[in-house]
């Protein structure tokens, strides 16, 4: 299994990057939102891959954080979602987008990703309701500072390294509530949902104040 790619970009396409690794070049795929992301052409850069593989296929699809390409595992178990329709959603919602919409029920969010029917959407939300949430937990563990991470090259190319983006401070504070929520007792999918509905809130700037946020959404209505 190939699960990480590190090398020197010499070709970019919109849906696709050739990686020159020590004079292998390999195709990976990626969203629409990674390859927008990528550096130029002679820079280096790093891609956490998962690699498909059938009968006459090997295909590489690259993601940018750990906790994307755990999302694309859970997007490709749904029936009908393939890696390049899995690549669709999250180039268009990102890997929080995409957790957020799942939590609160939004399939419309899901089907404006390219290729995505109504009945698609809906499935994915329906399917990945409750397995959703211990991703979105896993926010901060899955995210790997790459900064540290050597891109090792012997061709004379430029070696100016363009770390994978870390998770945001918002994505992180999301992960911390929806499992203190969890070790409170609620139900994933109902702290998932109170947790993306008080992210919503600009005072929300903490796990504490997140938390507290959400808390007050699961409170038993009078």
């Amino acid at each position: 299994m190939i699960g990480r790619i590190a090398g020197i970009i010499v070709h970019r396409a919109m849906d696709h990057v050739l990686i020159d690794v020590r004079g292998v070049g390999y195709i990976v795929y990626v969203s629409t939102r990674t390859a927008q992301s990528l550096p130029p052409v002679g820079q280096a850069c790093a891609l956490y891959t998962d690699l498909l593989v059938r009968e006459d296929l090997l295909q590489l699809f690259g993601f940018p954080t750990l906790l994307e390409k755990e999302w694309h595992k859970l997007l490709t178990s749904v029936q009908g979602i393939g890696a390049k329709a899995s690549l669709a959603v999250l180039g268009t919602l990102g890997a929080e987008g995409l957790g957020r919409a799942i939590a609160l029920g939004d399939w419309a969010a899901v089907k404006a990703a390219p290729g995505v029917g109504p009945k698609l959407a809906q499935r994915v939300v329906l399917e990945l309701k409750e397995k959703a949430p211990s991703v979105m937990a896993m926010g901060a563990e899955l995210t790997v500072d790459t900064a540290a991470l050597d891109v090792i090259e012997d061709a004379p190319a430029p070696r100016t390294k363009k770390p994978a983006p870390a998770a945001t401070p918002k994505t992180n504070f999301t992960a911390e509530a929806i499992s203190a929520l969890t070790n409170l007792g609620y139900a994933p999918s109902d702290a998932a949902s109170a947790v993306a509905q008080a992210s919503d809130d600009p005072e929300t700037t903490d796990t504490a104040k997140l938390i507290r946020a959400a808390l007050r959404l699961l409170a038993p209505k009078d």
